[in-house]
């Protein structure tokens, strides 16, 4: 089928105000400003991963990034839920903190991680008061949904708002809350699982996901998760789908955070080298397997998010500075691709061309 004269224009590009409906996954430690900026350029729409960062420093990251995006880029939050400190939550810690030193050191890595009462953790709330301060006109969040007060202050800013779902039931939630957009993510996509709860995580594939979604809600569906080149892309069109968020095709791009050593190991990646774990984090994220992974997956030493992600950061920055693909989180989905260096901006044009001139 010759599609040379796709029609991009739909709801999505008049909602988002971008030429083609993609979007730049918020890739949280892998997306900077420089990405956000590279994929404006491309007419697309840039992301911004603020995580949980507190609110000073989401407000510095968003500054710094309209000194050099001109156009509206989407604010990304997590909105999990914080479980409450206790004294068994404490003990689990510090169990969790001996074993992984000490997997550290046996394997040449000597750090020190933070005690339990040295973890700060941020209530999504202070994020909101400064999104709106800041003006920010696109707001996604994942993992979970805003408190219906909070939605309405973004309503009343004139936010757009970008909910994501790894369910129906999630998708249906979302839609009876008046989110303006709705991101479907499959579990084959990479990093995080933006599922609102992780007692159970949904397991459909995305392709199965999105129709039904599609087939049970009226608010205009982004797809993620595996899409990479022109067939994928208009997969996921064809099940309803009107925008297509990318992420593992640009986590080695020019403006990638990640460092060489870890895009040199996505490149030699294999199938069996992908997997779902909670090891870093404590919620379920899909990338590469390495020994932290193995020793961790499946073991009482993990901990809830957030506490399992403050607990592994000083592991990662260490590994870093070694070089040491074995102890740091390098998230891919299960469509690996050639990931390449190349500007975040020709990347997804090379996406758009290959679309375009699909037959």
């Amino acid at each position: 089928m010759n599609i040379e004269t796709i029609e991009w224009e739909n709801d999505i590009t008049h909602i988002l105000n971008i030429r083609y409906p993609i979007v730049q996954a918020p890739m949280f430690a892998v997306s900077t400003p420089q990405m956000v900026a590279a994929a404006t350029d491309a007419n697309a729409l840039g992301s911004l991963p603020l995580g949980d960062l507190p609110a000073d420093k989401c407000v510095e990251l968003i500054r710094a990034t309209k000194q050099i995006v001109k156009k509206t880029f989407a604010a990304n939050i997590f909105l999990n839920k914080l479980p409450e400190p206790s004294d068994g939550l404490k003990v689990k810690f510090n169990n969790a903190k001996k074993f992984i030193e000490e997997l550290a050191k046996q394997h040449g890595l000597q750090v020190v991680l933070p005690d339990f009462d040295q973890i700060k953790v941020t209530d999504y709330h202070e994020q909101v008061d400064a999104l709106i301060a800041e003006k920010c006109r696109i707001v996604s969040f994942t993992f979970g949904i805003p408190d219906e007060e909070s939605i309405r202050r973004f309503k009343d800013s004139g936010t757009i708002l970008i909910g994501t779902s790894t369910s129906v039931e999630e998708a249906s939630i979302l839609e009876q809350l008046g989110i303006d957009i709705i991101c479907v993510q499959g579990i084959e996509a990479g990093g995080h699982r933006g599922t609102f709860t992780d007692v159970e995580l949904p397991k459909i594939g995305g392709f199965s996901l999105l129709s039904q979604v599609y087939d049970n809600v009226k608010t205009p569906l982004i797809y993620a998760g595996g899409i990479y080149d022109a067939k994928t892309l208009l997969a996921a069109r064809m099940l309803g789908a009107q925008g297509f968020q990318v992420g593992s095709l640009l986590v080695a791009s020019a403006e990638s955070a990640l460092m060489d050593f870890e895009k040199e190991r996505l490149r030699i990646a294999k199938e069996s080298d992908i997997s779902l774990t909670k090891s870093f984090s404590g919620k379920y994220a899909r990338g590469i397997q390495n020994v932290f992974t193995k020793a961790l997956d499946n073991t009482e030493y993990i901990l809830p998010y957030p506490y399992q992600n403050k607990l592994t950061t000083e592991l990662r920055k260490a590994a870093k500075l070694k070089k040491n693909a074995e102890f740091v989180s390098i998230w891919a989905g299960q469509s690996l691709n050639s990931f390449s260096e190349k500007s975040t901006k020709d990347i997804l044009l090379n996406l758009i061309k290959e679309v375009e001139n699909y037959i």
